[in-house]
């Protein structure tokens, strides 16, 4: 009695044997396979070509999104670069913020920007950056254990853009290398919703945090609450 044999039983004897369709060459047009990209019967040879077509559009697809986001990583790298020169030009501490914030604004084409330090040293206690400071701002900067980006929900922080309409906002805590507490916070605004959403990474704007942190080190009197 002769055995039925399944499908897998017949894959794992094609598999085993690599030379079966070597051996029988005239199977590969004989057998017919229904294509699922014309709905037509096809031979087993046409069905391969249909294959490897797949998956050569497949590999075009993924190098078409690699070479996409290489060219939005060297435009990212472009402004970062750019927004570092700015700031190592500054020659007076007092004058850090004001270049950081616009040049950060100019460079990545953010409709608002601006920040707000405390625990800063005596000289600088009086300048624009240090004004509406409250204990709520402080406690809320403390809690960002990586960036917040998305909407607007009426923050206090967000005030200091002094603009009308912020739909969407980053909020970047500043703090020293190697601490836990804060000495500042850095606001981005924009009018457009979608413009920051939560669903954005935050890899590049941790090291905005830190870039700016260490920019502004000068002006921090002790350790940061």
């Amino acid at each position: 009695m002769t055995a039925t044999l399944d499908s897998s039983t017949v894959a794992q004897y094609l598999s085993e044997h690599p030379n079966f369709f070597e051996e029988h060459t005239a199977l590969l047009g004989e057998v017919k396979l229904s294509s699922p990209l014309t709905g037509r019967t096809i031979s087993l040879q046409e069905r391969q070509m249909e294959v490897m077509r797949d998956k050569y559009k497949a590999l075009e697809l993924r190098m078409s999104k690699l070479s996409r986001l290489a060219e939005e990583n060297g435009d990212i790298a472009s402004k970062f670069h750019g927004w570092n020169q700015a700031m190592l030009q500054v020659r007076n501490d007092a004058d850090m913020p004001r270049v950081l914030v616009d040049a950060l604004q100019s460079n990545f084409d953010v409709p608002c920007v601006s920040l707000r330090l405390w625990q800063v040293l005596p000289e600088h206690a009086n300048g624009w950056f240090t004004e509406d400071v409250t204990a709520d701002v402080r406690m809320f900067a403390n809690s960002l254990q990586a960036p917040y980006c998305g909407s607007n929900r009426d923050f206090e922080a967000v005030h200091w853009l002094q603009a009308d309409k912020i739909e969407s906002t980053v909020m970047i805590a500043l703090r020293a290398p190697n601490t836990t507490g804060t000495f500042g916070l850095l606001v981005l605004g924009s009018p457009d919703s979608e413009r920051f959403t939560s669903s954005m990474g935050t890899d590049f704007l941790v090291h905005i945090g830190a870039t700016a942190s260490a920019a502004l080190a000068a002006l921090r009197a002790g350790t940061p609450a």
